[in-house]
């Protein structure tokens, strides 16, 4: 399997989840954002440059199918993964508490900027009223589906190199 079939399988997948799941299991008006689930992952896994372009590309995608404009969840989630994949790099901790922790933080961080690139442009709700209304709930909401995707994304995420000859190990 190629290097980037997986990840395009997972936003493939991310995006599918999105819309037609996602609105499903809304908790007090909070929607989960899937796609930024799997950015986030994929940053820890593969790095700061594939959290950037997979950010870019979930983030466009989600830009396509929603109804906001064009673009800026695509700025929004290029510029998460990236910062994700160079927290990710600078960080040596194992365990479930450190993706699950960034995962609330990128979270928060994201609504919050596509809440103020939507100020800025003079749509949606007040900054105040999105960050509060929107962006903390689901901020809380992310952490818990983190303990719950993040193995399993991790697992479908991760290149290992293939066996092809026994060595001496040690």
């Amino acid at each position: 399997m190629s290097r980037w079939l997986p990840t395009a399988l997972a936003i493939l997948a991310a995006l599918a989840a999105q819309v037609a799941l996602a609105p499903h299991l809304a908790l007090g008006g909070s929607v989960p954002n899937l796609l930024l689930l799997v950015v986030v992952t994929l940053a820890f896994v593969r790095g700061a440059g594939s959290g950037l372009y997979g950010g870019f590309f979930a983030g466009l995608a989600l830009d396509l199918i929603g109804t906001g404009p064009v673009g800026a969840w695509a700025m929004v989630l290029a510029l998460t993964g990236y910062a994700t994949g160079m927290a990710a790099a600078n960080v040596f901790a194992e365990g479930w508490l450190l993706p699950t922790t960034v995962a609330a933080l990128a979270s928060l961080v994201a609504e919050t900027a596509y809440a103020l690139h939507l100020a800025l442009l003079g749509q949606g709700a007040t900054f105040w009223d999105s960050l509060t209304g929107r962006a903390l709930p689901e901020a809380v909401y992310t952490a818990v589906l983190a303990l719950l995707a993040y193995p399993w994304l991790v697992r479908f995420l991760r290149r290992e190199p293939r066996l092809t000859q026994f060595g001496r190990v040690g």
